[in-house]
C-alpha cells in the first residue's frame, strides 16, 4: 500500500475509533482525524514488527484493519487521558 491508501485508512480507521469510543475529544475533528491517521501507521508498523504480520499490499486485508483501528483507539484513549475527555 501507498502512502495515499495509508492516509485513507487512517482517516476510515480514526472515524471507526471514534464511533467505538464516542464523547467528545479535546481536538475535536481534526485532532481524532489526525490521531487515526498516526494510529494506522503505528498499528501497522506494530503489526509489521512484533506480530510478524508484513504490511498487506492490499488495501481489504482483514488484519491490516484490526492492526490500525486498534492504533487509533490506543492513541485516542491515551490521548484523552493526557488532555481531558471535553472541550472547553
Amino acid at each position: 500500500m501507498g502512502i495515499i491508501s495509508w492516509i485513507i485508512l487512517g482517516l476510515l480507521a480514526g472515524a471507526i475509533a471514534k464511533f467505538l469510543l464516542p464523547g467528545r475529544d479535546p481536538g475535536g475533528f481534526i485532532g481524532t482525524t489526525l490521531i487515526g491517521v498516526a494510529g494506522a501507521f503505528i498499528g501497522g508498523w506494530i503489526s509489521a514488527r512484533w506480530l510478524d504480520h508484513p504490511i498487506a499490499k492490499d488495501f481489504y486485508d482483514g488484519a491490516t484493519w484490526a492492526a490500525a483501528i486498534g492504533g487509533a483507539l490506543v492513541l485516542l484513549i491515551g490521548y484523552r487521558i493526557l488532555f481531558g475527555n471535553s472541550r472547553d
